[in-house]
């Protein structure tokens, strides 16, 4: 067990799993369990810096998607995290193995975090990542370290889970939750006792419960686990046929088949922290598991 910094990467490493995190975005681009790759990463993802990573589990913050709201309107989806060197901070425990990161203004992408407000929101993000035999744990701590002003954020862990034929594949203890369906625009309480894939789908499911675990299935059997604290947002995504044929760094065109994307987030609405003001949570994502199923 071990924690290696390899300059633009750090892998943590446990009894019999890994974890291979880009100082590019802070984003986890692997994670294995005795070899088996859970995360899906493009094959024509850019590692160098030069975009956000298509895969893994990149950072959204301090906005989910493009909005009117005021200060965010010149930012672009998914804010700066994601394209924003972090600091390595180091290793803060042996057992499990875990490391943190750190970003503020002194090394955000200062093209984009210009474009938040007026470019003068003071900020500190700890991200904490642990790694267990059967289960990464991410958790982030944002802080408002201005002295006089408040603001506003968004949060998401945008996280692509990799799986074996998406059309094999259900997510549960959903149904009942209010869903905005971002195809057609419109909100509405899921009706269906799974989610099931056979187009394009992108919902973010608003304020289910934290009790809540949301389990990816597949050919009957519980393949992804995934826990959440303090984030009551989560988006369902997979871009399908025509969407990732229409991303660049998509590869390949058919690699939608085995991806789906769970995000645990605070997008709905946002966040606002007063100066000196923290907020946190936390995503936890587990093997094994009998299938759970949980009513609203």
């Amino acid at each position: 067990m071990g924690v290696e910094d390899l300059g633009d990467k750090v892998v943590l490493t446990s009894s019999n799993s890994t974890a291979t995190i880009l100082k590019y975005g802070a984003t986890i681009i692997s994670w294995e369990i005795e070899g088996v790759e859970q995360l899906w990463l493009s094959e024509g993802a850019k590692l160098d810096g030069s975009k956000p990573v298509r895969g893994g589990i990149p950072l959204v913050f301090p906005v989910f998607g493009k909005s009117n709201e005021t200060g965010f309107e010149n930012l672009p989806q998914h804010g700066f995290a994601r394209n924003s060197t972090w600091e390595f901070l180091g290793q803060t425990t042996e057992n499990p193995p875990t490391v943190q990161f750190a970003l503020s203004p002194e090394q955000a992408n200062e093209e984009i975090y210009s474009k938040w407000d007026n470019g003068d929101n003071d900020f500190t993000l700890f991200l904490t990542i642990q790694l267990n035999n059967d289960n990464l744990t991410t958790s982030i701590e944002v802080t408002n370290s201005d002295s006089i002003k408040s603001w506003k954020f968004n949060w998401l862990f945008h996280t692509y889970l990799k799986i074996n034929e998406i059309e094999d594949t259900l997510v549960n203890n959903l149904p009942g939750e209010l869903c905005y369906d971002q195809i057609i625009a419109e909100t509405y309480k899921e009706s269906h006792p799974a989610i099931d894939f056979h187009q394009e789908l992108d919902r973010i499911y608003q304020n289910v419960s934290t009790d809540k675990i949301i389990q990816v299935i597949e050919l009957g059997k519980v393949v992804h686990n995934v826990q959440r604290e303090n984030l009551p947002d989560i988006v369902v995504w997979n871009p399908w046929i025509e969407k990732s044929s229409n991303m660049g760094d998509f590869q390949p065109k058919d690699g939608y088949h085995k991806m789906v994307c769970i995000e645990p987030g605070h997008v709905n609405d946002f966040v606002e922290l007063k100066p000196g003001q923290s907020w946190s949570a936390k995503q936890i994502i587990y093997k094994g598991d009998v299938i759970k199923l949980q009513s609203i």
